[in-house]
Protein backbone atom coordinates (compact mmCIF):
# COMPACT_ATOMS: atom_id res chain seq x y z
CA UNK A 1 0.00 0.00 0.00
CA UNK A 2 1.16 3.43 -1.25
CA UNK A 3 1.83 5.91 1.75
CA UNK A 4 -1.29 8.43 0.81
CA UNK A 5 -3.86 6.18 1.06
CA UNK A 6 -2.18 5.23 4.63
CA UNK A 7 -2.35 9.39 5.62
CA UNK A 8 -5.56 9.73 4.26
CA UNK A 9 -6.90 6.41 6.23
CA UNK A 10 -5.30 8.25 8.87
CA UNK A 11 -6.44 11.75 9.09
CA UNK A 12 -10.28 10.06 8.36
CA UNK A 13 -10.24 7.55 11.32
CA UNK A 14 -10.92 10.51 13.44
CA UNK A 15 -13.99 11.11 11.61
CA UNK A 16 -15.35 7.53 11.72
CA UNK A 17 -19.16 7.89 13.98
CA UNK A 18 -17.46 6.93 16.96
CA UNK A 19 -14.34 9.49 16.77
CA UNK A 20 -17.19 11.87 15.13
CA UNK A 21 -19.53 11.86 17.72
CA UNK A 22 -16.87 12.61 20.57
CA UNK A 23 -16.33 15.32 18.92
CA UNK A 24 -19.01 16.64 18.49
CA UNK A 25 -20.15 15.72 22.10
CA UNK A 26 -16.84 18.29 23.02
CA UNK A 27 -18.78 21.52 21.23
CA UNK A 28 -21.76 20.89 22.50
CA UNK A 29 -21.08 21.30 26.25
CA UNK A 30 -17.93 23.65 25.48
CA UNK A 31 -20.37 27.02 26.38
CA UNK A 32 -21.85 24.97 29.27
CA UNK A 33 -18.81 24.61 30.67
CA UNK A 34 -16.66 27.50 29.93
CA UNK A 35 -19.20 30.50 30.44
CA UNK A 36 -16.93 33.17 30.16
CA UNK A 37 -18.32 36.10 27.69
CA UNK A 38 -15.23 36.39 26.30
CA UNK A 39 -14.23 32.71 25.51
CA UNK A 40 -17.80 31.95 24.27
CA UNK A 41 -16.99 34.97 21.64
CA UNK A 42 -13.76 33.49 20.46
CA UNK A 43 -15.74 30.13 20.31
CA UNK A 44 -18.66 31.47 18.03
CA UNK A 45 -15.66 33.37 15.86
CA UNK A 46 -13.69 30.14 15.79
CA UNK A 47 -16.74 27.79 14.70
CA UNK A 48 -18.15 30.43 11.51
CA UNK A 49 -14.21 30.61 10.41
CA UNK A 50 -13.99 26.66 10.65
CA UNK A 51 -17.35 26.10 8.49
CA UNK A 52 -16.26 28.97 6.22
CA UNK A 53 -12.80 27.01 6.04
CA UNK A 54 -14.35 23.91 5.23
CA UNK A 55 -16.43 25.23 2.39
CA UNK A 56 -13.60 26.97 1.03
CA UNK A 57 -11.92 24.06 0.88
CA UNK A 58 -14.95 21.85 -1.11
CA UNK A 59 -13.95 24.15 -3.98
CA UNK A 60 -10.36 25.13 -3.61
CA UNK A 61 -9.56 22.35 -1.76
CA UNK A 62 -10.50 19.32 -3.73
CA UNK A 63 -10.07 21.17 -7.18
CA UNK A 64 -6.81 22.68 -6.99
CA UNK A 65 -8.28 26.37 -8.16
CA UNK A 66 -7.45 28.83 -4.87
CA UNK A 67 -10.15 31.04 -4.74
CA UNK A 68 -8.96 34.56 -2.80
CA UNK A 69 -12.12 35.98 -3.43
CA UNK A 70 -14.57 34.12 -0.96
CA UNK A 71 -14.96 37.18 1.00
CA UNK A 72 -17.89 38.31 -1.90
CA UNK A 73 -19.87 35.31 -0.47
CA UNK A 74 -19.42 35.94 2.76
CA UNK A 75 -19.92 39.69 2.70
CA UNK A 76 -23.21 38.86 0.50
CA UNK A 77 -24.54 36.88 3.11
CA UNK A 78 -23.78 39.77 5.92
CA UNK A 79 -25.88 42.50 3.57
CA UNK A 80 -28.75 40.42 2.57
CA UNK A 81 -29.22 39.01 6.41
CA UNK A 82 -29.03 42.98 7.50
CA UNK A 83 -30.62 44.46 4.36
CA UNK A 84 -34.07 41.84 5.02
CA UNK A 85 -33.78 42.30 8.91
CA UNK A 86 -33.70 45.95 8.18
CA UNK A 87 -36.27 46.16 5.61
CA UNK A 88 -39.03 43.47 7.46
CA UNK A 89 -38.26 44.56 10.87
CA UNK A 90 -37.49 41.13 12.33
CA UNK A 91 -35.77 40.90 15.77
CA UNK A 92 -34.83 38.64 18.25
CA UNK A 93 -34.81 34.57 17.00
CA UNK A 94 -36.63 35.21 13.52
CA UNK A 95 -33.42 36.75 12.37
CA UNK A 96 -31.78 33.91 12.23
CA UNK A 97 -35.09 31.96 9.87
CA UNK A 98 -33.20 34.59 7.00
CA UNK A 99 -29.87 32.12 7.18
CA UNK A 100 -31.23 30.21 4.68
CA UNK A 101 -32.01 32.81 2.52
CA UNK A 102 -28.81 34.24 2.48
CA UNK A 103 -27.31 31.00 1.27
CA UNK A 104 -29.72 31.08 -1.54
CA UNK A 105 -29.03 34.60 -2.69
CA UNK A 106 -25.16 34.32 -2.16
CA UNK A 107 -25.31 31.16 -4.04
CA UNK A 108 -26.94 32.78 -7.13
CA UNK A 109 -24.46 35.59 -6.81
CA UNK A 110 -21.72 32.71 -7.07
CA UNK A 111 -22.92 31.29 -10.42
CA UNK A 112 -22.34 34.05 -13.03
CA UNK A 113 -18.98 34.83 -11.14
CA UNK A 114 -18.41 30.91 -11.51
CA UNK A 115 -18.55 30.79 -15.37
CA UNK A 116 -16.44 33.44 -15.72
CA UNK A 117 -13.69 32.53 -13.26
CA UNK A 118 -13.69 28.96 -14.31
CA UNK A 119 -12.44 30.00 -17.89
CA UNK A 120 -9.58 30.68 -16.96
CA UNK A 121 -6.89 29.02 -16.07
CA UNK A 122 -5.35 28.63 -12.46
CA UNK A 123 -2.76 31.33 -11.81
CA UNK A 124 -5.51 33.61 -13.92
CA UNK A 125 -8.01 32.33 -11.73
CA UNK A 126 -6.71 33.34 -8.76
CA UNK A 127 -6.26 37.29 -10.15
CA UNK A 128 -10.05 37.22 -11.39
CA UNK A 129 -11.48 36.26 -7.94
CA UNK A 130 -9.72 39.03 -6.41
CA UNK A 131 -11.28 41.13 -8.86
CA UNK A 132 -14.39 40.20 -7.40
CA UNK A 133 -13.49 41.01 -4.33
CA UNK A 134 -12.63 44.82 -5.19
CA UNK A 135 -15.52 44.86 -7.06
CA UNK A 136 -17.79 43.57 -4.21
CA UNK A 137 -16.01 45.88 -1.87
CA UNK A 138 -16.56 49.01 -3.78
CA UNK A 139 -20.07 48.21 -4.97
CA UNK A 140 -21.15 47.91 -1.09
CA UNK A 141 -19.37 51.03 0.26
CA UNK A 142 -21.12 53.42 -2.97
CA UNK A 143 -25.07 52.03 -3.08
CA UNK A 144 -27.34 53.42 -0.53
CA UNK A 145 -29.29 50.24 0.08
CA UNK A 146 -26.23 48.76 1.49
CA UNK A 147 -26.40 52.30 3.69
CA UNK A 148 -22.97 53.00 2.01
CA UNK A 149 -19.31 53.21 4.39
CA UNK A 150 -22.08 53.28 7.43
CA UNK A 151 -22.95 50.09 6.80
CA UNK A 152 -26.15 48.53 8.38
CA UNK A 153 -26.92 47.93 12.35
CA UNK A 154 -28.28 44.49 12.94
CA UNK A 155 -31.27 44.59 15.68
CA UNK A 156 -30.17 43.92 19.32
CA UNK A 157 -31.57 40.91 20.54
CA UNK A 158 -32.72 41.06 24.18
CA UNK A 159 -31.53 38.11 25.44
CA UNK A 160 -30.07 36.92 28.79
CA UNK A 161 -26.56 38.94 29.17
CA UNK A 162 -25.50 35.58 30.68
CA UNK A 163 -25.96 33.40 27.79
CA UNK A 164 -26.26 35.93 25.09
CA UNK A 165 -24.04 34.13 23.61
CA UNK A 166 -25.02 30.44 23.09
CA UNK A 167 -27.81 30.95 20.22
CA UNK A 168 -25.20 32.20 18.33
CA UNK A 169 -22.86 28.97 19.03
CA UNK A 170 -25.25 26.37 18.47
CA UNK A 171 -26.32 27.72 15.13
CA UNK A 172 -22.99 28.23 14.22
CA UNK A 173 -22.18 24.31 15.26
CA UNK A 174 -24.87 23.42 13.31
CA UNK A 175 -23.91 24.51 10.17
CA UNK A 176 -20.07 23.48 10.51
CA UNK A 177 -21.80 19.77 11.20
CA UNK A 178 -23.92 20.58 8.11
CA UNK A 179 -20.85 22.12 6.56
CA UNK A 180 -18.41 18.63 7.35
CA UNK A 181 -21.41 16.37 6.37
CA UNK A 182 -21.82 17.89 3.20
CA UNK A 183 -17.59 17.71 2.44
CA UNK A 184 -18.17 13.83 3.26
CA UNK A 185 -20.42 13.29 1.15
CA UNK A 186 -19.38 15.16 -1.67
CA UNK A 187 -15.79 13.88 -1.37
CA UNK A 188 -17.32 10.73 -1.81
CA UNK A 189 -19.22 10.90 -4.30
CA UNK A 190 -18.75 11.02 -8.47
CA UNK A 191 -19.57 14.15 -8.44
CA UNK A 192 -16.84 15.26 -5.60
CA UNK A 193 -14.20 13.25 -8.25
CA UNK A 194 -15.63 16.06 -10.87
CA UNK A 195 -15.32 19.07 -9.10
CA UNK A 196 -16.01 18.86 -5.31
CA UNK A 197 -17.41 22.42 -5.03
CA UNK A 198 -19.98 24.02 -3.08
CA UNK A 199 -20.35 27.42 -1.52
CA UNK A 200 -23.98 27.54 -0.18
CA UNK A 201 -22.76 26.76 4.23
CA UNK A 202 -20.01 29.67 4.15
CA UNK A 203 -22.62 32.21 2.73
CA UNK A 204 -25.01 31.12 5.80
CA UNK A 205 -22.02 31.50 7.98
CA UNK A 206 -21.52 34.63 7.24
CA UNK A 207 -25.07 35.94 7.38
CA UNK A 208 -24.89 34.44 11.06
CA UNK A 209 -21.73 36.20 11.64
CA UNK A 210 -23.40 39.85 10.68
CA UNK A 211 -25.79 38.77 13.18
CA UNK A 212 -23.53 37.96 16.30
CA UNK A 213 -21.20 41.11 15.18
CA UNK A 214 -24.29 43.23 15.38
CA UNK A 215 -22.97 45.26 12.12
CA UNK A 216 -22.04 44.88 8.75
CA UNK A 217 -19.63 47.56 7.12
CA UNK A 218 -17.86 46.78 3.49
CA UNK A 219 -14.07 46.66 4.91
CA UNK A 220 -14.98 44.36 7.62
CA UNK A 221 -17.87 42.25 5.47
CA UNK A 222 -15.69 42.01 2.16
CA UNK A 223 -12.55 41.78 4.00
CA UNK A 224 -9.14 40.47 2.52
CA UNK A 225 -8.03 39.46 5.69
CA UNK A 226 -10.77 37.10 5.99
CA UNK A 227 -9.95 35.07 2.54
CA UNK A 228 -6.15 35.01 3.79
CA UNK A 229 -7.40 33.33 7.34
CA UNK A 230 -9.41 30.94 5.37
CA UNK A 231 -6.72 29.94 3.20
CA UNK A 232 -4.43 29.61 6.24
CA UNK A 233 -6.50 27.92 8.23
CA UNK A 234 -7.13 25.28 5.38
CA UNK A 235 -3.28 25.14 4.23
CA UNK A 236 -2.61 24.61 7.85
CA UNK A 237 -5.00 21.73 8.59
CA UNK A 238 -4.29 19.87 5.46
CA UNK A 239 -5.19 21.41 1.80
CA UNK A 240 -8.04 18.89 0.46
CA UNK A 241 -8.93 16.95 3.73
CA UNK A 242 -11.74 16.55 5.58
CA UNK A 243 -10.75 17.52 9.26
CA UNK A 244 -7.69 19.63 8.23
CA UNK A 245 -9.83 22.91 7.81
CA UNK A 246 -11.29 22.51 11.04
CA UNK A 247 -8.37 21.85 12.65
CA UNK A 248 -6.75 24.58 11.20
CA UNK A 249 -9.73 27.05 12.27
CA UNK A 250 -9.41 25.92 16.32
CA UNK A 251 -5.79 26.56 15.93
CA UNK A 252 -5.31 30.06 14.10
CA UNK A 253 -9.12 32.04 15.01
CA UNK A 254 -8.31 31.59 19.11
CA UNK A 255 -4.36 32.53 18.50
CA UNK A 256 -5.65 35.59 16.37
CA UNK A 257 -8.42 36.80 19.14
CA UNK A 258 -5.87 36.04 22.01
CA UNK A 259 -3.12 38.17 20.23
CA UNK A 260 -5.69 41.17 19.71
CA UNK A 261 -6.78 41.15 23.33
CA UNK A 262 -3.20 41.10 24.87
CA UNK A 263 -2.01 43.34 22.51
CA UNK A 264 -2.09 47.01 21.81
CA UNK A 265 -1.21 46.94 18.00
CA UNK A 266 -4.19 45.95 16.53
CA UNK A 267 -1.89 44.76 13.08
CA UNK A 268 0.29 42.62 15.13
CA UNK A 269 -2.69 39.14 14.55
CA UNK A 270 -2.55 39.99 10.98
CA UNK A 271 1.34 40.71 10.42
CA UNK A 272 1.79 36.95 12.49
CA UNK A 273 -1.25 35.59 9.77
CA UNK A 274 1.14 36.58 6.97
CA UNK A 275 4.15 35.77 8.25
CA UNK A 276 2.15 32.03 9.09
CA UNK A 277 1.13 31.58 5.90
CA UNK A 278 5.10 32.02 4.61
CA UNK A 279 5.59 29.34 6.73
CA UNK A 280 3.07 26.68 6.51
CA UNK A 281 4.17 27.22 2.53
CA UNK A 282 7.45 26.72 3.44
CA UNK A 283 8.25 24.04 5.92
CA UNK A 284 4.63 22.47 5.99
CA UNK A 285 2.68 22.65 2.38
CA UNK A 286 1.05 19.54 3.11
CA UNK A 287 -0.57 20.73 6.47
CA UNK A 288 -0.79 19.02 9.76
CA UNK A 289 -2.87 16.38 8.83
CA UNK A 290 -0.96 14.87 5.69
CA UNK A 291 2.20 15.15 7.51
CA UNK A 292 1.43 13.74 10.49
CA UNK A 293 -0.06 10.84 9.33
CA UNK A 294 3.14 10.37 6.69
CA UNK A 295 5.46 10.42 10.06
CA UNK A 296 3.14 7.82 11.23
CA UNK A 297 3.62 5.84 8.52
CA UNK A 298 7.45 6.37 8.11
CA UNK A 299 7.63 5.61 11.92
CA UNK A 300 5.53 1.96 11.77
CA UNK A 301 7.63 1.41 8.86
CA UNK A 302 11.16 1.79 10.66
CA UNK A 303 9.40 -0.32 13.79
CA UNK A 304 8.81 -3.17 11.25
CA UNK A 305 12.16 -2.95 9.97
CA UNK A 306 13.72 -3.10 13.28
CA UNK A 307 11.58 -6.00 14.54
CA UNK A 308 12.51 -7.97 11.42
CA UNK A 309 16.72 -7.10 12.06
CA UNK A 310 16.38 -8.17 15.58
CA UNK A 311 14.51 -11.34 14.71
CA UNK A 312 17.28 -12.07 12.14
CA UNK A 313 17.61 -13.33 8.96
CA UNK A 314 14.77 -16.52 8.33
CA UNK A 315 16.49 -19.78 8.09
CA UNK A 316 17.64 -21.24 4.99
CA UNK A 317 15.87 -24.25 3.50
CA UNK A 318 17.73 -27.48 3.09
CA UNK A 319 18.04 -28.99 -0.83
CA UNK A 320 14.85 -31.56 -1.21
CA UNK A 321 15.78 -35.42 -1.39
CA UNK A 322 16.64 -36.82 -4.46
CA UNK A 323 17.46 -40.18 -6.09
CA UNK A 324 20.20 -41.86 -4.28
CA UNK A 325 23.07 -41.68 -6.84
CA UNK A 326 24.18 -45.09 -8.56
CA UNK A 327 27.48 -45.67 -6.75
CA UNK A 328 25.55 -46.06 -3.37
CA UNK A 329 24.16 -48.74 -1.24
CA UNK A 330 20.58 -47.98 -2.17
CA UNK A 331 21.65 -48.06 -5.80
CA UNK A 332 23.70 -51.57 -5.53
CA UNK A 333 20.65 -52.84 -3.12
CA UNK A 334 17.95 -52.02 -5.78
CA UNK A 335 20.39 -53.18 -8.64
CA UNK A 336 20.82 -57.21 -7.09
CA UNK A 337 17.21 -57.39 -5.97
CA UNK A 338 16.53 -56.90 -9.35
CA UNK A 339 18.91 -59.49 -10.90
CA UNK A 340 17.62 -61.73 -8.17
CA UNK A 341 14.04 -61.46 -9.63
CA UNK A 342 14.82 -61.86 -13.27
CA UNK A 343 17.22 -65.01 -12.45
CA UNK A 344 14.46 -67.07 -10.59
CA UNK A 345 12.28 -66.51 -13.46
CA UNK A 346 11.06 -69.33 -15.26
Amino acid sequence: MSETPRWRHLASAAWRPGGALVVLAVFAVFPLVFTNGTVTTIAVDTLIFAASAVAWNLFSGYSGYISLGQAVFFGTGAYVVGIAARDWHLTGDTVFALLPLAGVLAGVLAVPLGLIALRVRRHTFVVVTIAFFFIAQLTATNLSVTGGSSGILAPSPNWDPATFNNPFYYIALALLVVTTVASWLIRRSRFGLQLRAIRDDEDRAAGLWFYFIGQALPQFAFDPFFDLSVVVMAFLGGLGTLAGPILGALIIEPGQQWFTLQYTNEYLSEILLGVLFLLVILFLPRGIIPTAGELVTKFRARLRQRRADAAGPPPVPGPAPGPAPVGSEAGTAGTEAGTATREARP
